[in-house]
């Protein structure tokens, strides 16, 4: 179903001319071979630009469509006319010129092979230097050039003649495409593929898959056989899931193509997520990927409201002049790097309304009034997942595995994971930290979680005075208690939150009568009007406590008392800031 997806995306790509036909790619290609017409090499041109990426301007390859590249392994395997220096060259950077030579001689042969009976000036000059190019001689010639060095560090070349780049001579095109279009079928291989349903021969190698960071930079295989235990009836390497080599060459395409689009991808964890309508229209991403990230520039929390509820109720809205379809086919993989090889972490397929109502349930579900320093009222998923992590260490990334299940729940409208809350709790004892992206975690896990009633009566956006579930109530109270010390104590260093709070969570019958006594100490301190008012608090909330302090909370009460905290916290600040106002 993936690479049928991916298939079908290709053709759609070919359709509005943003991918090439079946046997073209492109390619980074840094430097260009100028040939004279006898076929001397007469100059080195460099085909590096200077991109502004962000706050800096870096160089980078052009990039160029050239005949689609071979997969290399350990063998020898020369591609068509853009290739590194060790084939066209006979030179390396790597100190071993015997294999660079044959690596030549294998350039030589297949450029020869493909150019005989063509007759333009390019095919002429190509024919020519490959029969008279010395590549004992090579770096010999080529030492005073001040490219010679990145050259052989493994940079992209390409042949120019008179001005022109020799893929583009529509004589050698033709040639190119006839010998890659008409490959010698054997009747014994012949096999159906399994994504077009053609009688073929099955591709042994698939091309390379590029970009997945973690990978290995030269590509790494979505399918692949490597082993015996992975083959059946005798069949080698790809052979055993019969591909075609249309379909190999599309659905690869189609896979590079979104993994270099860093518009419309996203990582979480190591994995890399891209993501794509059925009919290859650009807008359905552009609109997924602000919607995902919980808005875009110029785009405010009721726009973006507005805009997920539409669409998630199966109402078209415009987007970049473009009416979007809710019940457009949309698609969303989520791969991770597995050394030489990719692992499939998970693939959706639904509408693309369906896949904005999950979006937005979870963002209902995580929206928690948010803390003075925030004026938005939405969450993207990286906030939250940076919420789990420990901001002191080196690391700061989220666990891999955490986060595609988190993203998997996000879409699917799925439980979220165990881990998730975990990671939650460790970090509220670790820093003694209640931030709202942690309570927003916190309020949408139970929400969607537990199974509790009486939990889900205290997971509202804003304070609910209205509930008596104990550890919402105790929380709340707990909230107090801290205004109270630091009315009393301006400035002071450590407040009960930092010494008792943890605990509180978890053994409230045992925290919780040392908190009253220091209460009553505190209030000692305070004026009347200030004493009464916030004697007025406690009564009313001890009021709510119908049983007495519980000896022990369980993982989710500990959630719900920490809502209860965050709420009346919340609750405070509101008010003093009305106030000042």
């Amino acid at each position: 179903m993936i690479l049928q997806a991916l298939t079908e995306y290709y053709a759609a790509l070919v359709r509005q001319d943003k991918l090439d036909r079946p046997g073209w790619s492109k390619a980074k290609v840094s430097y260009a071979l100028e040939l004279d017409a006898e076929g001397n090499l007469v100059r080195i041109h460099s085909l590096r630009r200077e991109v502004t990426q962000g706050r800096k301007t870096v160089v980078l390859p052009s990039d160029m469509t050239v005949p689609a590249p071979v997969k290399r392994t350990v063998g020898i395997k020369a591609n068509f006319l853009c290739d590194n220096s060790t084939y066209l060259l006979g030179i390396d950077g790597k100190g071993n010129p015997e294999r660079a030579f044959d690596c030549f001689a294998e350039a030589k042969k297949l450029h020869l092979s493909l150019l005989n009976g063509v007759e333009t000036p390019c095919a002429n000059s190509l024919r020519a230097f490959f029969e008279k190019w010395d590549p004992a001689s090579a770096e010999e010639q080529l030492k005073d050039n001040p490219y010679l060095e990145k050259i052989k560090a493994g940079a992209n070349l390409v042949f120019m003649i008179d001005d022109t780049f020799a893929q583009t001579d529509p004589e050698i095109e033709k040639a190119w495409q006839n010998a890659y279009d008409n490959v010698e079928e054997n009747p014994d291989e012949l096999g159906r593929c399994l994504i077009t349903g053609v009688e073929t021969v099955p591709e042994k190698i698939h091309p390379s898959v590029k970009g997945v960071p973690g990978a290995q930079s030269s590509g790494a295989a979505l399918v692949s056989f490597n082993a015996p235990a992975f083959c059946s009836y005798g069949k080698e390497q790809n052979l055993n899931a019969p591909v075609g080599k249309y379909a190999a060459f599309a659905y690869t395409s189609a896979l590079n193509y979104l993994i270099a689009d860093r518009t419309h991808r996203k990582l979480f964890g190591d994995a890399v997520v891209v993501y794509w309508s059925e009919n290859g229209e650009a807008e359905y991403q552009d609109a997924f990927s602000v919607l995902m990230d919980c808005g875009g520039e110029g785009m405010t929390d009721a726009d973006l409201d507005d805009a997920m509820r539409r669409i998630s109720q199966g109402m078209a809205i415009t987007w970049e002049d473009r009416d979007l379809d809710p019940g457009a086919k949309f698609y969303i993989l989520g791969i991770a790097p597995n050394a030489a090889r990719l692992s499939v972490r998970f693939f959706l397929r639904d509408t693309f309304g369906e896949m904005v109502r999950h979006l937005y349930q979870h963002a209902r579900q995580t929206e928690i009034v948010p803390d003075r320093k925030t004026e938005s009222s939405m969450l993207p998923l990286w906030r939250l997942l940076k919420a789990t992590v420990n901001e002191k260490s080196k690391d700061k990334t989220p666990p891999p595995k955490m986060a595609g299940e988190m993203l998997q729940a996000i879409l699917t409208g799925g439980r979220y994971p165990e881990t998730l809350y975990q990671q939650v709790q460790i970090r509220i004892k670790a820093d003694r930290e209640i931030t709202w992206e942690r309570m927003a975690i916190v309020k949408a896990y139970l929400l969607r979680n537990s199974n509790d009633e009486k939990i889900k009566g205290g997971m509202t956006v804003q304070l609910n005075d209205q509930t008596t579930y104990q550890p919402y109530v105790l929380g709340r109270l707990f909230a107090v208690l801290e205004a109270i010390q630091e009315r009393a104590n301006p400035g002071i260093n450590s407040t009960i939150k930092d010494k008792y709070f943890s605990s509180a969570c978890a053994t409230p019958g045992v925290v919780f009568p040392i908190l009253m006594s220091l209460k009553d100490k505190h209030l000692r301190k305070l004026d009347s009007g200030v004493r009464v008012f916030f004697d007025k608090q406690v009564s009313e909330l001890m009021m709510l406590l119908t049983e007495d302090y519980p000896v022990h909370l369980s993982l989710q009460d500990q959630g719900v008392f920490q809502i209860g905290y965050y709420h009346q916290k919340q609750k405070r600040f509101e008010k003093k800031n009305q106030e000042e106002a």
